[in-house]
């Protein structure tokens, strides 16, 4: 089996919980997930996903407090590990002449930074991120090493780096536009993985969109969403795992929690040989 171990934190936070607590309590929970293959945050869970009064604050350049904290966590666990993204504070303005981005981050075992993904999709209709960040510009698919030989072992802990698998970086608002996925697909994805601070008024939207990607593109999907109230905002939970059959191989509820998922990444091969469908596109 070509296994890989997956954690989504499901991170709950309120208004109350200061910053530098929030990134320690985050950092802490990455060590506790040793053993697993690869870790994911939600989006903007340190300067939270709805306080856009505080992000020029709490923006940082992608080698600041946050990475370096996400680093250490990465490499003291032994995971590869997707840190949800930050408001980034970029030295160079964008095209819009702004300095701000929500960019996701990603280490690898050793706490070094491999990948990084501007979010492409601002969500707000003219307020909150169109008004303060730029927009990314750039599909991210990168090769993570995931499966075997880096699956778990009888011990269930992890046997190391396993061989390559093609992985498609979104966020959040990306998961309503499918023709990104269309885009990372044609660029080899077989597994997305998405973290966001999807609001509980809109919940369901989000359970039926990360289904809808995972079964439109026979991939697997990792969606790592927040939990807890911010900024007036009830958010949704429902962190998902969901398999290129679209079974659900793994849901959380509302509150914080850990969700773990073991999954065979053989089955996207098996599921597109024995369901053809990619073949058959036209457009």
């Amino acid at each position: 089996m070509n296994t890989v171990r997956i954690a989504l934190v499901q991170l709950g936070y309120t208004d109350e919980e200061p910053v530098t607590d929030r990134v320690q309590r985050a950092a802490d929970l990455v060590r506790g997930l040793a053993g697993h293959d690869l870790v994911v945050l939600p989006e903007l869970w340190a300067p939270t996903g709805f306080g856009y009064r505080n992000w020029d604050e709490r923006a940082e350049p992608t080698d600041g407090d946050i990475a370096r904290a996400m680093s250490s966590a990465a490499r003291d666990a032994g995971v590869m590990l997707h840190a949800g993204s930050i408001v980034e504070r970029s030295g160079e303005p964008g095209p819009e002449g702004k300095r701000l981005w929500n960019t996701s981050l990603v280490f690898d075992r050793s706490g070094q930074l491999v990948s990084s993904y501007r979010k492409i999709h601002r969500f707000g209709f003219a307020e909150g991120e169109p008004s303060l960040m730029e927009a990314g510009s750039e599909v991210a698919v990168i090769d993570l090493p995931l499966g075997a030989p880096g699956g778990s072992g009888e011990s269930g802990q992890s046997d190391g780096p396993g061989a390559p698998t093609c992985v498609g970086l979104s966020t959040c608002y990306d998961l309503r536009f499918p023709e990104l996925y269309r885009r990372q697909l044609d660029a080899g994805a077989e597994v997305f993985v998405v973290p966001a601070a999807w609001p509980a008024a809109r919940v369901a939207h989000w359970s039926l969109l990360a289904r809808a990607r995972a079964v439109e593109n026979q991939c697997l999907m990792i969606a790592c969403n927040t939990a807890g109230t911010h900024a007036g905002v009830r958010m949704g939970g429902r962190s998902v795992v969901v398999l290129p059959t679209g079974e659900v191989a793994a849901e959380a509820g509302e509150a914080e929690e850990i969700l773990r998922a073991d999954v065979d990444l053989d089955v996207i091969a098996q599921t597109r040989s024995a369901f053809p469908v990619l073949r058959d596109r036209r457009l």
